[in-house]
């Protein structure tokens, strides 16, 4: 027999090289392809509308959103995964479990209440901002922020970190000839790409020391890595996690947050506080839970200091305000934002200390729930003044209790529930499962700091509170209010008051959500 026919009949006797990918579970990945085809539908449905029906694309965009949050139904039953590898070992990139679903409920919730405040926005600002563009790249964004979630190894966690970061420097700086937006964009998207570019590092150190990206393969080959490769796979654990701690805003990563609050149309600022934040955290929590549980000893401590220094941080900015300082009520809620997110890092940093961590991030993603509710809430409360007083600062916001009666309430329980106060009640169980998290885990000295923190927040909330129920300066302003406005409003106020009576059903809930 001659070399190639010997060779020929040598290779079709080798057993067959199994299939790398599995069939594609269409359900599972419904809701972020659902949010991404919608996208594409109204951007080449703006091609052919009259500028006179461009509203439409508002109302598919909502639709869209509505749709895709109501495909994750399906999904509440059991674990999915799809784009897995089969052979000996079994690690899949996308999973639809329980963490996931609430995540993209968060999300695509967020991005829904965001696109109901951005329907009154784009149409009173139609002349600077393209709305085609508008709704295009905010569906983009939340297609991304949805994938992110169900993200199983590092790379498509990295695609989906850009793929909801991306569209949201331009959503940043959409406004025709406005040079504080396009400021705001650019220093967005500067420190952004540093740290994405940091974090790709961090990456490549991860998988050159383990030979895999998947987050499951990585956390049972960490262990077993030569002697030599530990000080590459510290600095890769290190590297990675700078992008995800760039995402939540936690300090020195933080100062890009109120300028770029102050440039974008608020609800983009609004949309940034909570979906982007949820983008951030969940990344944070998949990469140190899931990828990196060896080495809980590194980045248990370093979560720990970032949380003492963003709540610090966060509550000291937004003391600093001015009632009378141009955009004070954006920038407010922009250091406020800062300071939540360091109370979002404490259960996290926990997790590192206590091993499995359950318990833990389901105290985190309760808390990142109760926040999306009333952050939204007031930044609608927020995009409404806006409408009349173009500044926006906490001196307009004086006597609102007169003109308005009923958004003043909601916007004083908003604010009472961020300072964890009643009738907020569930403001104050979230902070209570967030402090119970750090001192289970040992943590007494970051659970008293994190009581000061909630002290010293206590004033400037309270004190834009009280400006709500003062006589007004001058003549009274009565805002009208636009019905998606009035939507969101209702929607906020009818989520934060049923927690409240109920609160421990988000704990109940998130703790059942874990991997």
């Amino acid at each position: 027999m001659s070399a190639l026919a010997q060779s020929t009949v040598e290779h079709l006797a080798a057993p067959a090289v199994p299939a790398l990918i599995q069939s594609v579970d269409w359900l599972a990945i419904a809701p972020p392809v659902i949010a991404a085809v919608t996208a594409l539908a109204v951007l080449v449905t703006d091609l052919f509308l009259p500028e006179r029906r461009k509203p439409l694309l508002g109302r598919l965009s909502v639709a869209g959103l509505a749709a895709a949050a109501l495909m994750l139904l399906p999904l509440l039953d059991g674990d999915r995964a799809t784009f897995c590898l089969t052979g000996s070992t079994r690690a899949c990139s996308y999973t639809a479990d329980r963490f996931t679903v609430v995540i993209q409920f968060l999300v695509l919730g967020g991005a829904l209440l965001a696109a109901l405040l951005s329907v009154t926005a784009v149409k009173d600002d139609r002349r600077r901002v393209p709305a085609g563009e508008f709704w295009f790249l905010l569906l983009s964004s939340a297609a991304g922020a949805a994938l992110l979630p169900a993200s199983r190894d590092l790379a498509t966690l990295i695609v989906a970190l850009e793929v909801a970061s991306l569209p949201a420097f331009a959503l940043v700086g959409i406004r025709h000839g406005e040079a504080r937006s396009a400021e705001a964009a650019l220093k967005f998207f500067l420190s952004s790409v540093t740290a994405t570019a940091v974090s790709l590092m961090g990456v490549s150190f991860v998988y050159a020391a383990t030979g895999t990206l998947h987050l499951t393969e990585i956390a049972r080959r960490l262990p077993q890595t030569d002697g030599q490769l530990h000080t590459l796979v510290q600095t890769g654990v290190v590297l990675t996690l700078i992008g995800f701690a760039f995402k939540t805003a936690a300090v020195p990563f933080h100062f890009w947050v109120p300028e770029t609050y102050v440039g974008a149309p608020l609800p983009v600022a609004a949309y940034l506080s909570v979906v982007g934040k949820a983008v951030g955290f969940s990344g944070l929590i998949l990469v140190t839970v899931i990828a990196f549980p060896s080495y809980a000893g590194i980045w248990g401590p370093a979560l720990a200091v970032l949380a003492a220094l963003t709540m610090t941080a966060g509550n000291a900015g937004a003391l600093r305000q001015s009632a009378t300082r141009a955009y004070s009520a954006v920038r407010l809620l922009a250091w406020s934002s800062v300071g939540q997110a360091g109370y979002l890092l404490v259960p996290i940093a926990a997790a590192g200390y206590t091993g499995g961590g359950e318990k833990a991030i389901g105290s985190t993603v309760a808390y990142a729930l109760m926040y999306a509710a009333v952050n939204l809430g007031a930044f609608a409360v927020a995009a409404l003044v806006g409408r009349t007083k173009g500044l926006n600062r906490i001196s307009d916001y004086r006597g609102l209790y007169a003109t308005n009666p009923v958004t003043a309430v909601l916007l004083a329980f908003f604010l009472l529930c961020l300072a964890g106060l009643p009738p907020g009640v569930i403001g104050l169980f979230a902070k209570v499962t967030v402090f119970s998290a750090a001192v289970d885990a040992g943590l007494g000295w970051l659970a008293v700091l994190m009581a000061v923190n909630v002290v010293i927040a206590l004033y400037y909330y309270l004190r834009w509170t009280s400006l709500l129920f003062r006589a007004p300066e001058g003549e009274p302003v009565r805002h009208r209010v636009p019905a998606p406005l009035t939507v969101a409003l209702a929607l906020t106020g009818a989520v934060g008051v049923v927690l409240s009576g109920a609160p421990e059903l988000v704990l109940r809930f998130a703790s059942t959500t874990l991997f």
